[in-house]
């Protein structure tokens, strides 16, 4: 391991290599000298041998062009002045919490400053940016706006800078939502197969709301500021659809658990119970009042559907088979068409 030590630092120069490696001083020896620490085979300590410090005429070392080592004028000179950009400025410490009573947040802050006048596209210009806990900035003497985004949950603040060193804190009055679903008896439901939306809770004049977060995966904890939202739950893509409003505590982790009424079927054309599927088959699925819920191609139509009553229509090769069938919480199921030859036979399936 040693020996691999040198070889890889052996460039430097043996006695550079001491030198940095056990912080010897070192000094030129003279002809004579005894070299502390060495000594030959025999035992006796070793001498500086005679090394005339220039070469003799005609030696091979007279022959070598003088070596020019670079000036030190050939680096740059260390910088002992302050940067130019921080003349005159500033410095503000700012801080989040999630409430008065809270501590600080130490990670997750986003921090942008903005100037106070909007720019010629209507935007406030973005001064400067951090990312994690409590964060400092030098600013030049003036007013700003302070955003602190934490998840979706955010504060503005108006500060005003001058050439001191200040702080301030920002109260977010801000709490996490965790959202899951089962199915009724306390099944639960595959993650894959659900997820939810996170809309405000008040609508517009068209009825409509605006949507805060797409596509949250169960149990991933949402930070959001207090108050109350509209939380979908959706559970496949078809019809089994949760809705509820949820309200959001400052301060705190609000677990909220939704129970679906629904189940997963899967639908074949055969030619007799139990029978292989029959190939390029269409399908249309309708509500007991004959709205379409889901169309679909192929030997199989799998899909989640809310509790109810429906017909289900199989078309294959220009003759269309129907058949009746009802859809229980949490009962999955296989629901059989049978390729008859009249139109098919309504039997609930449960």
């Amino acid at each position: 391991m040693f020996a691999g030590v040198i070889k890889t630092t052996f460039g430097l120069g043996f006695a550079a290599f001491l030198a940095a490696a056990g912080n010897i001083s070192m000094a030129v020896a003279q002809e004579g000298d005894v070299l502390p620490g060495f000594a030959a085979p025999g035992g006796a300590p070793l001498s500086a041998p005679s090394v005339p410090l220039r070469p003799e005429p005609g030696s091979p070392a007279s022959s070598l062009p003088e070596l020019k080592l670079p000036g030190i004028s050939n680096y740059a000179a260390p910088n002992t002045q302050a940067p130019l950009a921080r003349l005159g400025e500033g410095t503000v410490t700012l801080s989040a919490r999630l409430t008065d009573e809270t501590a600080d947040i130490n990670r997750g802050l986003v921090w942008r400053v903005f100037g106070p006048e909007a720019g010629p596209d209507g935007r406030l210009p973005l001064i400067a940016s951090a990312q994690g806990g409590t964060s400092s900035f030098d600013l030049a003497p003036g007013s700003y706006l302070v955003h602190a985004a934490f998840g979706r949950a955010g504060a503005t603040k108006r500060i005003t800078i001058g050439k001191d060193t200040r702080s301030e804190s920002l109260v977010l009055d801000a709490g996490g939502l965790k959202l899951d679903a089962e199915l009724s008896g306390g099944v639960r439901i595959p993650p894959a197969k659900l997820r939810f939306s996170i809309y405000d809770v008040h609508q517009d004049a068209n009825g409509e709301r605006s949507l805060i977060i797409p596509d949250v995966k169960p149990n991933t904890v949402v930070r959001l500021n207090s108050g109350t939202y509209h939380v979908v739950s959706t559970y496949g893509s078809v019809n089994a659809v949760i809705r509820s409003d949820i309200r959001v505590e400052a301060g705190k982790l609000t677990e909220a658990t939704v129970e679906h009424k629904a189940a997963e079927l899967t639908m074949k054309l055969v030619r007799e119970p139990g029978g292989e599927a029959i190939a390029d088959t269409s399908w249309a699925v309708l509500t007991d009042s004959g709205d379409l819920v889901r169309e679909n191609v192929g030997a199989f139509a799998s899909m989640v559907l809310a509790e109810g009553e429906y017909a289900v229509v199989a078309k294959n090769r220009d003759r269309i088979y129907q058949r009746d069938f009802t859809v229980v919480a949490g009962h999955n199921q296989d629901v059989e068409v049978i390729a008859t030859e009249t139109e098919g036979d309504d039997t609930d399936v449960n």
